[in-house]
């Protein structure tokens, strides 16, 4: 839930304040270990289920997160998230063995189950996915920033130690995504399904490693995040972009190594947990500082448990895929616990529940099996499997144990599911539960149907049919759908339009329909190259652009028919160029416009393209062709 009492660390007196609480926690944190006040005679497990909240008729975000809230009446397990289309419940701490499994399950039920309530009053719906398929780069401006205090800070602290001009997302898939963006906000697209074990002191170090060796399988088999503005790319593109969003760092002509914020780690952990907040005390600068009126120190030597605000304030601005955590049971002792943030939210409650089994079991068989698993693999081979899983998912091959080369599947299905097994009857979870959820992820493996590959599979094919918009509309209402029944994703029907009900376009914006993969000319062109282009393109219309991107006219099929009547009359030069013809001051649209606006501006100035220009720069072409297709599938659904 994190600590809210922060500020940005501007003024030089309350950073030096903060870095000395940050420093004594340190030291009294080791103290702690050194003298065995750790809780370590019980293990317990949680989770955190992030979500994000939809219009009912749009599947658009719905930033409405403060209005659910205040309606939630006496729900402190719901608590905000970055941004205003986002919520999170914290899923109760309990013991690990029994009937731990299908409890959470049930609680997540129960609790997504009363978020929806509230949200019937206002038309919207709650998606578990990693990333929203119908995520605009807009719906991610600061407005739409949850007004917390915490997050005002947060945002202003990366924002200064921002190196380059913008934050910038490369990733490359099926399609390319290469788009700047002036807030860090992109972190708000990723959501997630944070599992947490608790882990004795003397074994964190052991269960830290197998935790990493774990993280490229878990993202394999858990993959629900492909889709980003409409763009296929890597299957878990959750990690780039969360790792990509938070990046401060920029291109420079020398080869210095700096990690970024959201990162996997450099090496295998040795010594103790303190070397994790060490090494990010070391590396990462400052973000926030709090009021911190605790003196930890002190509290050790008054022999009472200190609640170290400096250091986690600090390791909660330190996004490590597997992070440590520091907490104080309800007995008074403190305690450590993993969490692991690399599964992603959904597909399904049961499905979330199956991947923490597995991950859970995975941990405990591994601890059983392996008394060093740095022994068995290079850290540098696990680093690798996590992003091969990321890009590839199910389809990944990993390095694995004894240097073998195994298909993820295969690893899975023969080393990892019994791995798993084991540990779960280990910890004596009911036999009926272990069968249930392990048995969902060995199903889904063999029917090498992960919701990232669900999500592929059926956007790719509504994408033959529909505009972009439409195409991930209609997979977001499925998406909804499919959730309500909490049937696992290996059980899913591939999406057809029929699933998209309820769509009403008429307030969507230009940019959802626009076309983006432009073909254009320039002044200085041939009007022959202008008229070959639209006849191997087969289209109408042809934006002219100067050398910066900027629209400076427009060639429609119209234009050169005249051009070319005129031509074979008075045989004039065939060396006309573009600048000759075109219309100079075409009417334009911005992105934010409206579709109803759009169709207005077209039928008052009877004209058939409008290009989409943001500032000066060309964005994107919208035609009548665009907005028949609109019109006939809202015909055919009302039965017309």
């Amino acid at each position: 839930m994190g600590f809210q009492k922060v500020t940005t660390a501007d003024d030089q007196s309350k950073m030096l304040h903060f870095v000395r609480h940050l420093l004594d926690d340190v030291q009294a944190f080791e103290y702690m270990l050194e003298n065995n006040w750790f809780e370590s005679d019980i293990t317990r497990i949680g989770a955190e289920q992030e979500m994000c909240l939809v219009h009912n008729k749009t599947y658009k975000p719905a930033t409405i997160n403060m209005e659910v809230l205040e309606k939630l009446k006496d729900a402190p397990w719901c608590v905000t998230e970055l941004a205003k289309f986002n919520l999170e419940t914290n899923l109760s701490p309990r013991e690990f063995s029994g009937s731990c499994l299908r409890d959470m399950e049930a609680e997540n039920l129960d609790y997504l189950a009363k978020i929806q309530s509230v949200l019937n009053s206002f038309d919207a719906s709650i998606v578990l996915c990693g990333i929203l398929p119908t995520l605009r780069k807009h719906d991610l401006d600061l407005v739409n920033l949850t007004p917390v205090d915490r997050y005002y800070a947060l945002m202003a602290a990366i924002q200064k130690h921002l190196l380059g001009t913008a934050f910038e997302l490369r990733v490359e898939g099926v399609d390319e995504l290469l788009v700047k963006h002036d807030s860090p906000l992109l972190e708000a697209c990723n959501t997630s399904f944070q599992v947490h074990l608790q882990v004795a002191p003397a074994d964190f170090v052991k269960m830290y490693n197998i935790a990493q060796a774990l993280a490229g399988p878990m993202v394999a088999i858990a993959a629900n995040s492909p889709l980003v503005f409409g763009r296929r790319l890597w299957a878990e593109s959750r990690i780039a972009l969360f790792q990509q969003s938070l990046d401060t760092r920029t291109t420079s002509d020398h080869m210095r190594e700096r990690l970024p914020r959201v990162n996997f780690g450099s090496g295998w952990l040795q010594g103790d947990i303190t070397q994790i907040y060490k090494e990010d005390i070391s590396r990462f600068r400052v973000l926030l500082a709090g009021d911190i009126e605790e003196e930890s120190l002190q509290l050790i030597q008054d022999g009472k448990v200190p609640k170290l605000r400096a250091l986690q304030i600090h390791n909660s601005t330190v996004y490590r895929w597997n992070r440590p955590c520091y907490g104080i049971s309800p007995n008074g002792k403190p305690h450590l616990r993993i969490e692991n943030r690399v599964l992603p939210a959904g597909p399904t409650p049961v499905d979330a529940t199956a991947n923490a089994a597995f991950w859970l079991g995975a941990m405990i068989g591994m601890q059983l099996n392996y008394p060093d698993v740095t022994k068995k693999i290079e850290f540098d081979d696990v680093r690798d499997n996590f992003l091969k899983a990321a890009k590839f998912g199910i389809d990944s091959t990993f390095n694995w144990f004894g240097d073998k080369k195994i298909h993820a599947p295969d690893l899975i299905l023969k080393e990892l599911i019994p791995l798993a097994k084991e540990g779960l009857k280990h910890r004596k979870v009911h036999s009926a539960d272990i069968k249930k959820y392990l048995g969902i992820i060995e199903a889904r493996t063999k029917a090498h149907k992960t919701g990232a590959r669900w999500q592929l599979r059926s956007f790719t094919a509504l994408k033959q049919q529909v505009t972009n918009d439409e195409a991930v509309s209609t997979l977001t209402a499925a998406i909804i759908k499919n959730q309500k029944q909490n049937t696992p994703v290996h059980t899913w029907k591939e999406t057809t339009l029929s699933d998209l009900e309820n769509w009403h376009p008429s307030k969507l914006k230009v940019e959802e329909f626009m076309s983006t993969d432009l073909f254009t000319v320039q002044r200085d062109d041939l009007v022959e190259l202008v008229a070959e282009i639209m006849n191997w393109r087969r289209i109408r219309y042809l934006p002219v652009e100067n050398q910066k991107g900027e629209l400076v006219g427009l060639v429609s099929s119209r234009i050169l028919l005249r051009h070319f009547a005129r031509v074979s009359k008075t045989h004039d030069d065939r060396t006309v160029t573009v600048k000759a013809i075109m219309i100079e001051k075409p009417i334009t649209v911005n992105p934010e416009t409206t579709i109803m606006e759009a169709m207005h501006s077209m039928q008052e100035n009877k004209i058939g393209c409008l290009p989409v220009v943001k500032g000066k720069e060309l964005v994107g072409i919208i035609t009548e062709m665009d907005f028949l297709r609109i019109t006939a599938r809202l015909m055919e659904r009302a039965g017309g």
